[in-house]
């Protein structure tokens, strides 16, 4: 179908460019654009609406008091930033003042929350935090049988593409408000997967950046030597403007760039894997440098090792949080098991938290198995993986994930397909981008950039050439809000 609320789908499509320009030629004010969006969330965002997409968790109460700010000091000419004005979603993992910070689970309701140091970076940088977004629950490491995108506090994301299809996770929220034009810019985290997974099935961009390049402070872990809180937006010219605030990042000029392409990076799906052979040669016919090159794959033993890693950092790490995390409640993993088991109608409805048991038993960092796991999968990554397939190059080039796969909240999981282009770089803490590169079957498919520690603006800068390259070749339309897809 259409947009469809057309009323405020100019609004919601803006970039930042666009945002800047209408502002700057008095066309455009903080306070309308926000109430315009908050209009667009309440007509196609809320549950019961004939969309219902359900990627808002919360909307800031004081949205529009800072926005009439923000115009207030436009008229006085002082600007707070480069974001002045400008909303932005947070996902609800991340702690904001006044809003829920629930990691989509209903344990933490109730508990104050203080704006996380990246949101203070949003803040500082003059942007206007809009709401929460929905995710997949305690970001997706609870359950082998979890459905992406849904949460006991929150419920399921849809995808804008078609509403019966996964929005990915963990930042479902982020991904889905961006592709549905319900703000310019939102934020996600990544512990492997987690923001290039979402924007490539909903067609967006996302960037995981470098370990420990934008603060984690306040945000609910899993893995502290894997979290990365990102920049989420629908051009990467609009992820560059966003990383460099939450980064605390100046913007680096890079005129060359390298590629190289893992040809044994596959999705499974063929004509995901064919749209990605053909910008890949467009891009080698435009005049870009691109090799070709055969990348270690991990195996049984990496994937097992990863697991063993997070659960074991995650013991650690969430006792930590919820331990300093003010107001009464959980104050460990154990006791979120506890709860969990005592609100079993609300928590467990369609799968339990097997992974959460599991991490139990590791007995955390000191346990005989972290630091094993923890040591050959560094290993693997950087000297077997990473660093022989960027040799000589500034870029590797990989398919993310074929098209979105339905939701199914009864049979859980069966993720579609995907490459296992985010492993590495997630175990490493290297930095990596997905953008959207066309349709299959009417439903968006990325592309992944993978990049050196600290080469984000690198990264960036070629998937704008591959970017410009797909608006010639491939371009998207807007989200096509389909009810329901056959397959």
């Amino acid at each position: 179908m259409t947009d469809p609320h057309p009323a405020t789908a100019e609004h919601g499509y803006l970039s930042c460019d666009n945002v800047s320009e209408l502002f700057a030629d008095g066309r455009l004010t903080s306070t309308q654009l926000v109430k315009s969006l908050l209009e667009r969330i309440e007509a196609i965002d809320t549950v019961g609406t004939e969309v219902g997409l359900n990627a808002i968790a919360m909307v800031a109460g004081d949205a529009l008091r800072v926005a009439q700010e923000c115009d207030d000091e436009r008229i006085q000419g002082v600007s707070r930033g480069v974001l002045h004005g400008i909303p932005v979603l947070v996902k609800d993992n991340i702690e904001v003042e006044g809003l829920g910070g629930w990691a989509g689970s209903t344990a933490l309701r109730g508990r104050p929350t203080r704006d996380a140091a990246l949101v203070a970076r949003l803040r500082g940088a003059g942007a206007i935090v809009l709401a929460s977004t929905n995710l997949s629950q305690w970001a997706n490491i609870r359950s082998p049988r979890s459905t992406s995108g849904y949460s006991a506090s929150g419920g399921l994301v849809g995808n804008p593409w078609a509403l019966d299809r996964s929005a990915g996770g963990s930042s479902s929220g982020s991904g889905a408000a961006l592709a549905a034009g319900l703000a310019p810019l939102a934020v996600g985290t990544e512990t492997d997967g987690s923001i290039v997974c979402p924007a490539s099935v909903n067609g967006v961009v996302g960037l995981k950046p470098t370990g420990g390049n934008v603060a984690t402070q306040y945000v609910v872990p899993i893995s502290t030597s894997q979290d990365s809180p990102g920049p989420m937006a629908r051009s990467v010219k609009d992820v560059a403007l966003l990383y460099g605030v939450l980064a605390e990042s100046q913007s680096e000029s890079v005129s060359d760039v390298s590629f190289a392409v893992a040809t044994n990076y596959r999705t499974g799906h063929p004509q995901s894997d064919q749209l990605f052979d053909q910008i890949v040669e467009a891009l080698s016919e435009s005049g870009e440098r691109v090799l070709e090159r055969e990348v270690a794959l991990p195996g049984e033993e990496e994937n097992r090792d990863e697991l063993t890693v997070m659960l074991a950092e995650l013991v650690d790490a969430m006792t930590l949080y919820l331990l300093d995390r003010p107001g009464e409640g959980v104050r460990s993993l154990a006791d979120v098991v506890a709860y969990e088991d005592e609100h079993a109608e609300v928590e467990q409805v369609y799968f339990g938290h097997e992974l959460f048991t599991m991490a139990l038993d590791t007995g955390g960092r000191t346990g005989e198995a972290y630091a094993g796991a923890r040591a050959r999968n560094l290993t693997w990554a950087v000297e077997t993986c990473l660093t022989p397939a960027l040799e000589g190059v500034d870029v590797l080039l990989a398919p993310a994930w074929g098209p979105a796969w339905k939701s199914d909240l009864t049979v859980g999981g069966h993720p579609g397909p995907a490459s296992p282009a985010t492993f590495a770089p997630a175990v490493a803490g290297w930095p990596i981008l997905c953008l959207p590169i066309g349709l299959v079957a009417d439903l968006p498919i990325g592309l992944a950039v993978i990049g050196r520690p600290q080469s984000e603006w690198t990264i960036l800068e070629a998937a704008a050439r591959i970017e410009a390259l797909v608006a010639r070749h491939s371009p998207l339309p807007p989200p096509l809000w389909k009810p329901a897809t056959r397959g």
